[in-house]
Formats: structure tokens, sequence, C-alpha cells
């Protein structure tokens, strides 16, 4: 098969996908073609791939272009990774929005990483792309994770109703710290986390067949107050989260209590004391996940350098 990577240079997915790609056995043989309006980082990503797999013996096909309609020729799969407008443009508009009193939590649109200033250059994005696909590989599924994903996703298939699509998003996966911290084999854990982006809840829990919401209760009641005491801003464990289980009855996964969520509900967030009390600095969050995006791509650039590395 053929998977072509739009955005392959993303500061967040790029290492994560090279990684994924060489470690699915499934995938060997196929041909990845990474495609980059950004040279420098595109010829990184090429590199560190190529590297990678040849140190795991993994045979594929790679291949590298800035031009979106070579890399959708004969694709089966097509991954969106990209952020057209980039983290500068994001930040600048906060800047506005706190210079006029906005703070997070207080409107998902303006303060959060699905801002409308940005969505407007990701909707032209994804909707060049899909356009692109239906003319060059109508067949391929079109497999989207950069966001907004709900929004575009529903657009999208709205518009384009003979277009193969989906969106993903990573966040369910903050059950497996629950499954931590409870201390459970996650072998024997069943869940369902329906909802929709940046907004999801644990509707099903159990373990070995039994449901499991009484253990949360327990660990809730009996270790909660300590862990409190030390854990880190934004804790899917964290006080937040617990509050928003007992106000709500379902406990909120992943990005849903979290920054990431655009750090819902308001209330959580109305000033600097509340934050301190609810273990939240939204502000600092969001700026250790800028670094570490521009840290990724530092570390990524360093590798591709540098011949002597594994």
């Amino acid at each position: 098969m053929k998977i072509s990577i739009v955005g392959a240079g993303s500061a967040v997915f790029s290492l994560g996908l090279i990684k994924d790609i060489c470690l699915t056995p499934s995938l060997e043989g196929s041909t990845v073609s990474f495609m980059d309006i950004n040279e420098e980082r595109l010829n990184a990503v090429y590199t560190l791939c190529k590297k990678y797999a040849e140190e795991l013996g993994v045979k594929l096909n790679l291949e590298k272009t800035s031009n979106l309609k070579e890399s959708l020729k004969g694709a089966d799969f097509v991954i969106n990774s990209a952020l057209a407008a980039g983290h500068d443009r994001l930040k600048e508009g906060w800047e506005i929005a706190f210079k006029y009193g906005y703070r997070f939590g207080g409107s998902f649109h303006i303060v959060h990483d699905e801002a409308f200033w940005i969505n407007f250059y990701q909707f032209k994005l994804f909707e060049e792309v899909l356009e692109n696909i239906l003319e060059v590989c109508p067949s391929a599924w079109y497999i989207q994770v950069a966001n907004p994903v709900l929004a575009s996703i529903t657009y999208l298939s709205r518009k384009y109703k003979t277009a193969k699509l989906v969106g993903l998003c990573h966040g369910f996966a903050g059950i497996y710290q629950v499954i931590h911290m409870l201390g459970l084999e996650k072998e024997y854990v069943n869940f369902q986390i329906p909802g929709v982006n940046h907004f999801v809840f644990l509707t099903h829990f159990s373990y070995k067949g039994e449901d499991a919401y009484p253990l949360l209760d327990k660990w809730i009641e009996e270790k909660a107050p300590e862990y409190w005491k030390s854990c880190g801003f934004g804790d899917q464990m964290g006080p937040k989260p617990v509050d928003v289980y007992r106000r709500l009855g379902l406990y909120p996964i992943g990005d849903t209590a979290t920054p990431g969520g655009g750090t819902w509900p308001w209330w959580y967030h109305i000033d600097d004391e509340t934050e301190r009390n609810w273990k939240e600095d939204p502000k600092n969050w969001y700026e250790g996940y800028f670094v570490g995006g521009k840290k990724n791509v530092e570390e990524m650039m360093r590798l591709a350098k540098d011949d002597s590395a594994k």
C-alpha cells in the first residue's frame, strides 16, 4: 500500500509517526510519501525514517516531496497532521485575547489551540487536501489528526459526500493513567469513552467483568488527597477532573478537563488563585507544549545531521 503523510515535518506528530510506521509489521514493504512545504523539516523526517528503518531491518519504500499531488498519486491512505498557520500565529491571537480580559476556560474558540483565527487557515488547507484526493486518488482514506478534528470532519463529510474520511484524537489514552493509578492489570480492563473532540467521558468501565467505578471512588476517597499534594498541574487524576466527575457522574478523560480541552469549565479559571487551588496553570501548560514541540524539531534536525547517531 501507499501512505501519504501531509505535514510530515509536524513538531508534534512526525517522530511518533516514524516510530509507528517502522514498528508495525503489516506496513513492511509499503510506500511512505512524506510531504511538507518546509524543505528542511521534510529532509530531516525523510532521513530519520530511512535511518530508523535500516537499523530495524524494516523494508520501506520512502519518498519525499513538497508537491501535494505528487505525494497523493496512488495513495491508499492520506494522513494529515499539518498546522497551516503555525504556533506563532496562535500565540499572537492569545495575547490579544489576554489583553482584553479573556482567560483560559472562558471561550473554547478564543483561548484554546482550536482558536477561530487558526481554524480559518486549517479549513482552507483541509479542503485543498481533500479536493486533491478526490481528483488524484478518490478511493483513498483521508485520516485527519490535525485540529480542529470534530468541526472539520463534520463539515467535510457534509460537503464531500463521496469522500472516505475519519478523524482521530489521542485523548482517550488518558484512561491508561487511571488504570495505572488504580493498580489494575490493563488486559482485564474494558472501557468505552465516547464524546466529541476534546470532550470525552468514561461511560463504561469494568475490571474482570465487574464495574470498576467503585474502585475509582475508593481511590478518590482514600488516596487522592495525598496524591494531590505532589501531582503536577493539569493531571488526569488531579482535583479538577475529580470535581467534574462528582458534578456530572462520569469521569472526564484526556483533554476534557485539562488545558488541551480549553480548560473547561470556566469556573475553575476565574483568577490565578482559583487556578492554583485546582492545580491548574494553563499558560505554563501550553508553554510546555510549545517548548516541547520546538525541542522535538531541534532533536529531529540534530539526529538527521548526525551520521553517527542511532
